[in-house]
């Protein structure tokens, strides 16, 4: 595998292992599509599976995917404390090896194309692939969510998709389709259950009010474990590292007079990225060799060798 893509799908489902056992399948049944980790979130009832494959057939595996997220996943059931606007919430393709960005931007469009067309799902570009300036950050996209989108997407020509009918999928919504580098995402738990905590911390940290560049964050209530959560994407990570964001989270934490508990990592993440020696790292609650993208992606090629 000397050209690989990587796709980072987002499901509006966290609680049922055996609906992300089946996401996961749908994936694999494609050539030199494999998986390489899933991640399932019971208060943000979201999962994420994370996999690669070739450019040739990175779309073919995506479009299965979000077919199957369209009979198991029923979008006007859902509760869960993270926005989303579908079944399938946000779709990046990432160049891994050998692969430019202005190529994964063309993956975007094609399994855009399908996913409106094949599917019957509206559909959003954002980040690299966004065919509007306006739609290039993904929360501009998401907004309110589906249900805010759902009363709206017909009669507002700001929130009509760029592909697709004008009306959501009566129970996978719709669909934002990307392309980008890497990102991290990143989540500080505070020992608290007071939302607001997480919330101001989260304000104060990133980017758009006047915190750490290349630094999205919100708070979340995690009832199942009566604490709150500052959950933060970093979208460049050479800007704004684990590092550097858990210390600005730390110094507002210790403002607020309480303490964290844990960090955790949603997903995978370059080996450049990790700093094994700074503060956050010994608290991460998730931390495997599995969790560098590169162990991962070698164990694979060790087994294609076999």
């Amino acid at each position: 595998m000397d050209r690989i893509v990587e796709c980072v799908p987002n499901f509006s489902e966290g609680r049922r292992t055996e609906t992300v056992r089946r996401l996961s399948e749908a994936i694999e049944v494609v050539p030199s599509a494999v998986v390489l980790g899933t991640h399932l979130d019971t208060d943000h009832n979201r999962s994420v599976i994370t996999f690669v494959a070739t450019p040739e057939n990175i779309v073919e595996a995506a479009v299965r995917v979000v077919a199957m997220a369209v009979k198991l996943i029923d979008l006007r059931l859902h509760m869960g404390v993270h926005p989303r606007l579908g079944a399938t919430d946000v779709l990046p393709f990432v160049p891994v090896r050998g692969v430019t960005m202005e190529e994964c931007v063309r993956l975007a469009h094609e399994a855009g194309q399908r996913i409106a067309g094949e599917l019957g799902i509206p559909v959003y570009f954002y980040e690299q692939a966004a065919l509007r300036a306006d739609r290039a950050k993904l929360e501009n996209v998401r907004r309110q969510g589906f249900e805010e989108l759902r009363g709206v997407i017909e009669s507002d020509p700001e929130r009509q998709p760029d592909m697709g009918p004008l009306q959501v999928h009566e129970s996978a919504g719709a669909i934002a389709i990307g392309a980008r580098p890497f990102l991290i995402a990143f989540n500080v738990n505070l020992n608290t259950s007071d939302i607001n905590v997480a919330r101001q911390i989260a304000r104060t940290v990133r980017a758009r009010d006047g915190g750490l560049p290349a630094v999205k964050a919100l708070g979340f209530e995690l009832k199942s474990r009566g604490i709150v959560q500052v959950s933060m994407n970093l979208v460049n990570y050479e800007v704004t590292g684990m590092a550097e964001a858990f210390l600005a989270v730390r110094q507002e934490a210790i403002l607020h007079g309480v303490e964290i508990t844990g960090t955790e990592i949603v997903g995978l993440v370059p080996e450049a990225a990790f700093e094994k020696n700074a503060a956050y790292f010994p608290l991460l609650e998730n931390f495997t060799e599995g969790t560098v993208l590169e162990n991962r992606i070698k164990l694979l090629k060790d087994s294609i060798d076999k």
